[in-house]
């Protein structure tokens, strides 16, 4: 009968466990301790931080257009020139709006000789009623003396009544001219020939056609680059048309798209980092949340999501949060729109509101370039005036 033997293990064998259990500590002891750094980093810095890389560089994009419509004879700056506020960017032939504006002073000459014809009118009028106010106290009086001789019988009752019929006749007359004065009174008013409003408009003609040769010239609104000019020369253009896109590179902000769960804690004043990929992690721009979005993207959308539908899916949407960047950060490192960002939020201090609580007082971007001064053509409207108006011809007040 054979009896087996029981042979004790290896000691390698028995080093086998021992060897697993220790490894098994020493993996959850790693895995506790990044666990514990984990949380003291959320703890004391995740959690105050909300940061997201859908955000994009935005800003102004200002289209220069006509006011008046021309060929295109000149264009003074191409794309990715430098432009200064008031710079002529694109210059019309002017050759028509020269012609409009020397009609438009040989019509208000014209008026002013019509309008001084109109005053002598009311002058000779008032003459005319002068001199029938005149008979009619000559016919008033004759009649009055043959009335009393008539008593006496030296006048005969023919001669009287044809003093009678003389002194209505002159009366008729007086009350005809009166009339007329009257009218021609009307025309003129109590202006003189300069305010008279034909006059007056006549001359912001003048000065309309004087505005459309100015505006043949069409100059830059704000200071920036051409980020893309679309006028070619010899172009037929008409007024509205976009001719040159200018992008002020001193007004660029972020549009930051963060998730709805993001937001809770979100303030206008809030500190921001951000970290373009154009410059990557060796440039940081710090700015200032400056607002939140009043929609998500998908509200805002061509084609807005419906999601009263049988198959609906939730999905998590994004509201649009815009930073506003330092400008001398802006100028020592500058960005161009629709860059990529990332935007770090620093949730700290909660003290601001989440929509403005006050209506803005200054307007976001005003421009002078359109200012136009006037004095040139107003001085020559007193011109054309004068020349036609004669010294004669300021009439008195009726």
């Amino acid at each position: 009968m054979d009896v087996s033997v029981k042979t004790a293990p290896s000691p390698p064998a028995r080093l086998l466990p021992d060897r697993r259990r220790r490894w098994l500590v020493a993996l959850g002891a790693v895995i506790a301790l990044i666990a514990l750094v984990w949380l003291g980093w959320w703890l004391l810095y995740a959690r105050l931080y909300e940061s997201t890389d859908d955000a994009y560089v935005a800003g102004d994009m200002v289209n220069v257009m006509s006011q008046v419509s021309g060929t295109v004879v000149s264009i003074g700056a191409d794309e990715t020139d430098l432009v200064e506020a008031g710079q002529e960017l694109v210059r019309l032939d002017a050759t028509d709006a020269r012609i409009a504006l020397q009609d438009a002073e040989q019509q208000l000459a014209r008026t002013v000789r019509q309008t001084r014809t109109v005053f002598a009118t009311r002058d000779q009028l008032r003459a005319v009623a002068d001199q029938r106010r005149a008979d009619l106290a000559r016919a008033q009086s004759d009649f009055n003396r043959r009335k009393n001789l008539a008593a006496s019988g030296a006048v005969s009752g023919e001669e009287l009544g044809h003093a009678q019929d003389a002194l209505k006749a002159a009366r008729d007359a007086l009350i005809a001219a009166e009339k007329n004065l009257a009218a021609s009174s009307a025309l003129v008013g109590r202006t003189g020939v300069a305010d008279n409003p034909d006059v007056r408009a006549a001359a912001t003609q003048v000065e309309r056609a004087w505005l459309a040769l100015v505006r043949t010239s069409v100059h830059a609104p704000v200071t920036g680059y051409v980020a893309r000019r679309t006028v070619q020369l010899g172009e037929r253009i008409s007024p509205g048309a976009p001719l040159i896109a200018i992008v002020p590179l001193g007004r660029l902000w972020l549009e930051a798209n963060f998730r709805e769960g993001q937001l809770r804690r979100m303030r206008i004043g809030q500190a921001a980092s951000v970290v373009a990929d154009l410059y990557g992690g060796h440039v940081t721009y710090h700015g200032r949340i400056a607002g939140l979005g009043m929609g998500t993207g998908s509200a805002f959308a061509l084609l807005p999501a419906q999601n009263a539908t049988g198959n609906w899916i939730k999905v998590v949407q994004r509201v649009p949060v815009r930073i506003e960047l330092e400008p001398r950060e802006l100028a020592a490192h500058p960005l161009r729109i629709g860059l990529s960002t990332v935007v770090t939020v620093d949730l700290r201090d909660t003290s601001g509101a989440q929509l403005a609580q006050t209506a803005r007082q200054q307007p976001v971007l005003a421009t002078r370039a359109f200012d136009i001064d006037r004095s040139e053509i107003r001085t020559r409207i007193e011109q054309i005036i004068g020349e036609n108006i004669g010294e004669s011809a300021t009439p008195s007040t009726p």
